[in-house]
């Protein structure tokens, strides 16, 4: 085992973002520490999805996830290895045909502090993930995300210097007195946002 990553503390996707990263990076043999029993099962699911076999140990409520994969050529011409391999380039944040339209400041109903954590977490995955949307969309209460949610700012920036598209309603901004909160993305109307949806192959709504 070559290397200990700690991911206590953080809650999914991340353990497996970290965990993928380590994969694509050619590691086959690395521990990853956890502190939550639905990470380690989305660990095991990496792993088989990807050849890995898990070893597991729970110690004072820390799951300890060794990730291993035999290549006994080390000139890395393991057929498994190259598997994972194949297409890296292919995997560098391409740009897709679909749009994401972000109408409300949180995911889902219910607890207004943890709908906002769920939206940073999602463009974080969104950031991390093979395929990157062609444009994110915000409107009415959803402009409050690219003014004052500033973890999930930090990751849109990401995206816009990737070249994603970020597109705000100017009248939303305008009617929640946010014009001079704008961290990220560009002033746009409803001509332009719709546009872009009629332009996306498929909308995810949020």
């Amino acid at each position: 085992m070559n290397k200990i990553i700690d991911a206590k503390g953080k809650n999914c996707p991340i353990p497996v973002i970290m965990a993928k990263k380590e994969i694509d990076s050619e590691n086959n043999n690395f521990l990853i520490e956890v502190d939550n029993k639905i990470a380690v099962q989305n660990l095991k699911k990496l792993a088989n999805s990807q050849g890995f076999t898990i070893d597991l140990k729970e110690d004072n409520s820390v799951f300890k996830v060794h990730f291993s994969k035999n290549c006994e050529d080390e000139t890395n011409e393991c057929e498994a290895c190259n598997e994972i391999l194949d297409g890296l380039e292919e995997d560098k944040k391409n740009l897709g045909t679909w749009s994401i339209f972000i109408g409300k400041d949180t995911i889902g109903s219910g607890n207004e502090k943890l709908g906002k954590m769920l939206m940073k977490m999602y463009f974080y995955t969104i950031l991390e993930s093979d395929e990157l949307p062609k444009s994110v969309l915000f409107m009415n209460d959803g402009v409050k995300v690219p003014t004052l949610n500033d973890q999930a700012v930090e990751h849109l920036k990401d995206l816009q210097e990737k070249g994603v598209e970020i597109l705000i309603c100017g009248t939303c901004l305008n009617f929640y007195g946010l014009e001079e909160e704008l961290n990220v993305g560009k002033v746009s109307n409803m001509y332009d946002i719709a546009d872009a949806m009629k332009e996306a192959t498929k909308v995810i709504t949020l």
